[in-house]
């Protein structure tokens, strides 16, 4: 895409930040030519900080990265929407929005912050983790631990006892998300294969 950067004058352009997922709007930030080529590199939002005069990159100290899904221009060239899955409450202040609105309040939202809690495990691979661990041995301990898992979700099915079943399921599904994440999948990648076959 071809971005008028000039046209406001002072070399930055608004970007919409909007959820992914819930499609409501994050926060507004700037860019100018230099964020905008470092969040096209690094999949990262990156703005122009106008008080810091700086570049800045979301989440480079919360850690509550916003990581880009898509970016499209308006019909002017001089304003970018940027859809994108958050790791973490967008506000400086910790809320969800900047205008301290619920973004993702349901239990079954938790997965997507699972899903990127792992990936974060997988980029920076902390020593001490379990989750780095499991990376570190690869895919076929990966892969054994997620057999496991499934084998002992079964037993407790099959023994009627539903408060293990859940444990048990809560485990396999956590290494499932390795597994994915190895292989560089995500959830969405599931949910994308499950959508082309529901009829």
């Amino acid at each position: 895409m071809e971005l008028d950067f000039d046209k406001a004058g002072n070399g930055l352009i608004p970007a919409i930040i909007q959820d992914n997922v819930t499609n409501k709007v994050l926060m507004l930030g700037f860019m100018n030519k230099e964020a905008y080529d470092k969040t096209v590199a690094e999949n990262k939002v990156t703005f122009f900080s106008r008080t810091k005069n700086r570049l800045w990159t979301k989440g480079e100290e919360s850690g509550n990265f916003l990581h880009v899904v898509s970016i499209q221009s308006d019909c002017d060239d001089d304003t970018l929407l940027i859809k994108v899955n958050p790791a973490g409450p967008v506000c400086h202040t910790g809320t969800d929005t900047c205008w301290g609105e619920v973004n993702r309040s349901d239990d079954f939202m938790f997965l997507k912050e699972l899903q990127d809690f792992i990936d974060k495990r997988k980029d920076e691979m902390p020593e001490g983790s379990y989750t780095t661990s499991l990376f570190q041995k690869g895919t076929a301990k990966i892969a054994q631990k997620v057999g496991e898992e499934a084998v002992e979700t079964v037993i407790e099915a099959m023994a009627n006892n539903d408060e293990r079943l859940l444990y048990e399921s809560a485990d396999l599904m956590y290494h499932l998300i390795v597994l994915l994440t190895y292989k560089g999948y995500r959830l969405e990648d599931i949910a994308r294969e499950l959508k082309t076959r529901h009829k």
